[in-house]
């Protein structure tokens, strides 16, 4: 019987953990419109939606660049952001533009238009001329003191960089997420495989039994036992099927298509990296979208006192028109001042909450640097652990696991091991062969979230490619390829 399990697949390599700052490089170069949205703060014209052209795109082998880019283009969540960059591009022309002049009609003594006769320095001509019609017409302006148009302009300005670096974290956290459940896809193609390998593996050895029994070399509850074995391992490979199915699935609900269209997904679960030391990474981590969001939210706080600052000089109003007397007939010039009396209002219930507001901004900025190196102290540890045991798995457990298996398989053909004995040591690779795709697909779940903190790829190459090569007849079980 052939026992020979082998863990690697076809010899095409696609590297599917890609960096994700070389995926926003590879972006720009089709869609210069995404790649500078998040330094210039423009957005590309075109609305989210899933066309027909990106389902022409998905109809094939996906890679991680197409799944990211799809998702950049249609998912509805970050386009919410950008229409929330564009209104605040409105809140920033709104805030510099000059207040209306007010327009005053007033007309007195409505109809008394008729003219004086006679002695217009008599009794009865006064007392008519007092009431006679007074129109006047005025023009007010307003005109702001102390710099408060230039200060709202600075608040409404640094509210739009804070809203620009809201919609750059979402959009690294975008295609980390799409990085993540891309690995899921690739590690349900590889359970799919195993599970069926174990299965054909299993089909094998139930016919070795049965071969066995009709010799009379073993008793007959062998064959049942064998046909246990080989009925979970048909329950496992349904549910690995099921398994691939919900992270297709994710996959593509992530730019709004509820049915995936790609074939298969192509990529490497088991590149490497050269983990950096931990204080590069924290200095990396300090100018990632979230923590440059926290200093720019304490600028735009800053900002918001100013324009509190400067509400507390009044501001000016200056009035002037001409006023028509219907009985005289002549008209006089009119102008006139206004100016608040600052005794009561000013503005100090404001400029309290202002204070307050920037010692709060100032507070959630440390709180965010905090919580940004406590993340990136939890997946640095937990890469390394992860490097640990793929390297163990890999060189100690799975090399011992496949010889042990072929050895008592071919015992058992020579009649020197029981069927326990095969079954133990076939349970234990199995086994194994699952904690190994498990483990590749943690490593690159934290490879994700690292690069995802920093906001770019990890400083190091991938070690596997030159130090562990595939498919040369080895035992160590290197990588899984599609």
């Amino acid at each position: 019987m052939n026992s020979n399990v082998s863990l690697a697949l076809p010899r095409q390599r696609i590297l599917a953990k890609l960096p994700i700052v070389i995926l926003s490089l590879a972006l720009s170069c089709s869609f210069p419109g995404i790649a500078e949205s998040t330094s210039a703060g423009e957005l590309p014209d075109r609305e989210p939606g899933y066309s027909a052209s990106a389902l022409a795109e998905e109809n094939s082998a996906l890679t991680l660049r197409d799944a990211v880019r799809l998702a950049l283009q249609h998912n509805p969540e970050l386009a919410a952001f950008a229409k929330e960059m564009r209104a605040l591009e409105g809140v920033t022309l709104q805030a510099g533009l000059l207040r209306n002049p007010e327009l005053v009609v007033n007309v007195e003594n409505v109809g008394n238009v008729q003219k004086l006769q006679g002695d217009i320095n008599s009794s009865h001509a006064v007392a008519q001329e007092v009431v006679q019609q007074l129109s006047t017409i005025r023009i007010n302006q307003l005109i702001e003191l102390g710099g408060k148009r230039p200060a709202r302009v600075a608040a409404a300005s640094l509210g739009q960089e804070v809203a620009g670096k809201d919609y750059e974290f979402r959009r690294v956290e975008l295609i980390a997420r799409v990085a993540n459940v891309f690995i899921e896809v690739l590690a349900g193609q590889e359970r799919l495989r195993l599970a069926e390998e174990t299965s054909q593996l299993a089909q094998k050895v139930v016919n070795t039994v049965a071969r066995r029994v009709q010799a009379g070399k073993v008793p007959p509850i062998e064959e049942t036992r064998a046909g246990v074995v080989f009925s979970t391992t048909r329950i496992e490979l349904v549910q690995a099927q099921r398994d691939l199915a919900a992270a297709r699935k994710r996959l593509a609900l992530l730019w709004g298509n509820p049915s995936p269209q790609f074939s298969k997904a192509l990529g490497d679960l088991g590149s490497l990296v050269t983990l950096p030391s931990f204080e590069a990474l924290a200095e990396r981590v300090l100018a990632s979208p979230m923590a440059l969001r926290s200093l720019k939210n304490v600028e735009q706080r800053k900002a918001m006192l100013a324009v509190e600052q400067t509400r507390r000089i009044p501001n000016l109003t200056l009035g002037g028109g001409a006023l028509h007397h219907a009985q005289l007939g002549g008209t006089t010039i009119v102008a006139g001042l206004m100016v608040p009396l600052p005794l009561f209002d000013r503005n100090q219930g404001n400029l309290r909450e202002a204070y307050q507001r920037v010692d709060k901004a100032i507070d959630e900025q440390a709180a965010t640097d905090l919580r940004l190196k406590a993340e990136l102290t939890q997946a640095y540890e937990a890469l390394s652990a992860a490097q640990n045991e793929i390297r163990v798995l890999r060189n100690e457990i799975l090399p011992a696991a496949r010889s042990a298996f072929e050895v008592t398989n071919r015992g058992y053909e020579l009649g020197k091991f029981g069927y326990l004995e095969v079954l133990d040591t076939q349970r234990t690779l199995f086994q194994n062969q699952v904690l190994y795709v498990r483990a590749l697909a943690n490593y690159q779940r934290l490879v994700n979230e690292l690069e995802r903190l920093i906001a770019g790829p990890i400083d190091g190459t991938a070690a596997d490619a030159a130090n562990h090569p595939v498919n040369q007849g080895d035992s160590t079980a290197q990588g899984f390829k599609e």
